[in-house]
Formats: structure tokens, sequence, C-alpha cells
């Protein structure tokens, strides 16, 4: 475990500095053979910083957000990362009874206090869509929140509300795309429910095998639900993908390195067989207690450094109410979520 300082906010927001703890992950997933023009990409290569924030919500319908999503913006845009990731849930919809003007109400204000402070910071803005801002649940062949999904769809295509992404694939977007930041491949799929569908999984499928993602550096997927139910009401049938070791074996054939996801409120830096897992904690209301933890639940936001060249990322993450970095010592060394075993990433794997 390494130990830095960590300047969050100038002298004008208070000359506030935070000590970091930094969580260095274990070898990646790599090919043995990677293109030539990856590993000239590579060579040439910066530290890519990224910022990862998830479930950003209240109340259903509610217009406005907790002191910590204020708090941690300007922090974020002082910092100046080369992309912020949301792990969904960043309106507080999955509700029939909201009307067109209360969705779209809401929309605005995750404007007014997220995305636009973001883009007149000119900082890109990466997100996938959470059950909360256009669930994907089907009835009878049909979209339950078809409403909320349209609504959704009309504020993201917006060009006013332009992410300053460089998309490779768009055509499902806001709900599933690909990107490219800083030679590193992103795919978000809708992970709004637990079923991944097995078109969206063929649409995946020919994205990472394309000639993108393949001389990309590396590869991260986003998806809103986890792989693994590894916190206290989290851990339902619905609150977690379905056939996970499946899908954990379709990142792994396509060389995956990290599956970044929301939904837990919990934070957990994990890994199965050899994809990574960054659980990314609440930051808005009603976080979670992990399993089999007497920590009591913490508002998070994650910095994740990347070394291009040596495949490798380090995690620093900071408890929001608190604004203390958190000790990956302090977390439990492995997860029995009832789908399967997570270990923390530092923990040696066992073959």
């Amino acid at each position: 475990m390494q130990r830095r300082k960590f300047l969050l906010i100038s002298g004008s927001l208070g000359g506030f500095s935070l000590a970091a703890c930094a969580h260095q992950i274990l070898q990646p997933v790599t090919s043995k053979n990677p293109p030539e023009s990856a590993v000239k990409q590579a060579q040439k290569a910066k530290k890519v910083k990224i910022i990862v924030i998830s479930d950003l919500n209240s109340q259903y319908g509610s217009t406005t957000y907790d002191p910590e999503i204020d708090r941690a913006i300007p922090l974020i845009i002082n910092h100046k990362p080369d992309l912020v990731l949301c792990g969904g849930d960043m309106v507080a919809g999955q509700k029939s009874s909201l009307t067109e003007v209360a969705i779209n109400a809401m929309w605005s204000a995750f404007d007014h206090h997220i995305a636009a402070p973001l883009r007149a910071a000119k900082i890109p803005f990466g997100f996938t869509i959470g059950n909360h801002d256009a669930s994907g649940a089907l009835s009878a062949g049909k979209f339950i929140y078809a409403k909320e999904r349209k609504l959704a769809q009309d504020y993201w295509q917006n060009p006013q509300h332009n992410t300053s992404l460089n998309f490779i694939d768009k055509t499902g977007f806001p709900f599933y795309y690909t990107f490219t930041q800083n030679g590193i491949f992103y795919l978000v799929w809708d992970a709004s429910t637990h079923l991944i569908s097995r078109k969206q999984l063929n649409w995946a499928a020919k994205n990472l095998s394309s000639s993108d993602a393949k001389n990309a550096i590396m590869r991260l997927v986003i998806g809103h639900l986890p792989l693994y139910g590894i916190a206290v009401g989290r851990n339902r049938p619905g609150d977690y993908l379905a056939d996970a070791e499946q899908l954990r074996a379709f990142l792994e054939a396509h060389q995956v390195h990290t599956y970044i996801s929301g939904h837990a409120h919990a934070y957990y830096p994990g890994k199965r067989g050899q994809l990574q897992l960054l659980h990314a904690g609440a930051l808005g209301s009603g976080p979670r207690r992990l399993l089999k933890s007497e920590q009591a639940p913490r508002k998070t936001l994650t910095i994740v450094d990347i070394n291009p060249h040596q495949q490798e990322t380090v995690y620093t993450t900071y408890d929001m109410k608190t604004q203390e970095a958190i000790d990956i010592t302090s977390l439990p060394p492995l997860i029995m979520a009832p789908n399967g075993q997570v270990l923390r990433r530092d923990i040696p794997s066992v073959n």
C-alpha cells in the first residue's frame, strides 16, 4: 500500500488537502501478443486520471442533491481529471406516477448541479444509465418505464448537453455506446436491469472485437448493476446481473481490465478471476454496508490513476462526509456474495 499527499482543492476553496491511501492493482488480463499499434501507443502513453462517482440521487422525484454532491463537483473540477465516469442513478425516477414535467425537472436539476459545471470546465463525462434514470425493465415485451427512457434519451441527445466524449459507436446512446479517451477503450452497456440481452451481448462482442478495442491500451466496461451482490440489501436476485459467471468469462475473453458498476451503494475494490471489479459507492442518498462488515455506510468518490504502459490502476477513494481517504485494509478481504466470492483486489488469488 502506497501513501501520498493528494491536493484536492486550491487555496481559493480553503487550502484543503488530504492524506490518501492509494491501492495498487494486480496485473490485469493482457494479450500475449498485443497489436503492434497498441504497444507503440503504450510506449508513448502518459498516465491517465479518471474520477468515478455513482448513485447521486435522492428520494423519488427529487430535484435536490445531498451536500456531498455539491461539495464534490468543485473538487473534481479543481483536480482536472481526463474523464469523469458515473455509475448511474443520476436522477430519482423509476416511478410510474412521475409526470413528464417532473422527470424533465429532475434532469434539469442534474444538469444544474453536475453536468453543466463539468461541461463548463471542459471535462469529458461518461456514464451508464441506472434503474432510477431509465430502467430497461420489461413487461409483455414492452418497457415499463418507456416515458423515463424517452426523456432520458431526449436529455442526453440534446446538442447542448455535449459530453465531450470521443464516440466510436453511439447508435444506442445513451443506453449503450463506446468511446475512447487517452488511448483507453470504454464500453458502456445497459445494465439498468439484471438482464443483459443476447442482442446487447452480440453488440458488445462486436465492439470489443473491433480494431478500436484491440488497438487500445486498455479496455474498461461500465454498467449500473454489478456482477456480484456485495452489499446489504443489494444481495438479492435482481440487484446484481444474472449469469454473472458467464458475463465475467465473456469480459475476460475480450481482455477487459475492469468492470465498473454502481447500484450497490457501497465501495469495494474487488476482483474475481482475471477481472477487476470496481464497485463505486453512492455519493448521493442511501449508502449501504458491505456484507459481513461492521463499518458504517459511507458516501464515496474514487480517483483512478491509470498507468497505461504498465496496465496498472491505483485507486484513491474518499469518504466524502469526513473527507478522509479510505484504507483498503479496512475493507473485508473477501465478500461471499450469493452468486460468487469476490476478493479484495490486493489479496493474492489462490489457484
